[in-house]
């Protein structure tokens, strides 16, 4: 195992053009998978190429296990990498696919055999050992890319979208796959995405990055929960966080914690909301409505509720919703980033 660090690190791949990555600081932790989350043209894949040695910096470090790699090859840096398109030799079996980087490493070719026999069995690959690239499904030629990585037993896994050419109900199966080989493994593990689902529920820690700058770092649960900044609460989240901007301040909530008023409860932060529409999506419904009165009249909210909860509701009705202050989260106007929460004179809502 070994933990990645970057220092400053930078891309231009044009003088006078914004920046690819900029100014990167990051330190992984010990065996744990780390995902770069982000739009495209974010900067996550070239991030993840100058750890491997694909592309160079234009200016910064880059450490790997605590030693100075950013001048070295790719092969130096004991690291293996699975890409999006797996880039198997087609003409190859799958057993001299996964042998190939042990040819490349020299190792002794006695060793082969049981080296890729290991790797095989790792992933339950083992009875397709004899059989060409053509003959698998794309979850199967996935798993020949992990092994063919693993065999060389690296000190980091570099990841970047390995599953963006699988189906959507294989990619589910296949997560939990990468997530029961990590933990097997226990090998530090990069991992790039552009699938806030896929980040979610795969990484220990997520580094969302916009134009090349991270915007935060941390589990999943604190950049959903607590997001640093107006881009984070809204590019996490489905429907994003509500953003409603007041005098000197922006407050912001998720779907679900905007929920009708009980009978005979006491609201927090009530609204008065005029539904607009209503999205049925199996177990839950997300309901999408206009801001009646109050300071924040004719700004447009949504609300992700239980299927039970929201059957009642019709496009025009008036329903009455709140939230609890403690699932507010305060953003500057100015900066965009979030400020501490303190008490604030709501007022009517």
């Amino acid at each position: 195992m070994a933990v990645v660090e970057t220092r400053g690190l930078t891309k231009f791949f044009k003088a006078g053009e914004q920046a690819a990555v900029d100014d990167v600081d990051l330190l992984s932790r010990e065996g744990e998978l780390l995902v770069f989350l982000g739009p495209s043209g974010s900067g996550k894949t070239t991030l993840l190429r100058m750890i491997a040695g694909l592309e160079e910096p234009t200016r910064g470090q880059v450490l790997i296990g605590g030693r100075d790699v950013t001048q070295l090859p790719p092969r130096e840096r004991r690291i293996a990498m699975v890409f999006q398109s797996y880039a198997l030799y087609p003409h190859l079996s799958v057993r001299e696919n996964i042998r190939f980087p042990l040819k490349a490493q020299k190792v002794p070719r006695a060793r082969h055999g049981e080296k890729v026999q290991w790797a095989a069995s790792l992933l339950s690959i083992a009875h397709l050992l004899d059989r060409k690239p053509r003959e698998l499904s794309g979850g199967e030629r996935q798993r020949v890319a992990l092994a063919r990585a693993i065999v060389r037993e690296p000190a980091l896994f570099l990841l970047d979208e390995p599953l963006s050419n699988l189906d959507a109900k294989l990619r589910a199966s296949a997560r939990e796959e990468l997530t029961g080989f990590h933990r097997r493994v226990g090998t530090t593990a990069i991992y790039v995405t552009h699938d806030q689902v896929e980040a979610m529920a795969m990484g220990d820690r997520i580094l969302v990055l916009d134009r090349g700058i991270v915007r935060q770092i941390g589990t999943p649960r604190e950049v959903y929960d607590d997001p640093a900044d107006t881009f984070v609460a809204t590019f996490l989240g489905s429907p994003p966080m509500n953003l409603l901007e007041g005098e000197g301040v922006i407050a912001g909530f998720r779907p679900e914690a905007l929920a009708p008023i009980a009978v005979g409860a006491q609201p927090e932060l009530p609204f008065r909301l005029r539904i607009a529409s209503v999205d049925y999506l199996g177990p839950e419904r997300i309901v999408h409505g206009v801001i009646e009165s109050g300071r924040f009249a004719g700004r447009r909210v949504a609300s992700r509720l239980p299927a039970s909860s929201a059957c009642a509701f019709r496009d025009g009705d008036a329903q009455d919703f709140s939230v609890a202050r403690d699932q507010v989260r305060l953003f500057d106007p100015a900066t965009q980033r979030r400020i501490p929460a303190r008490e604030i004179d709501w007022g009517p809502l």
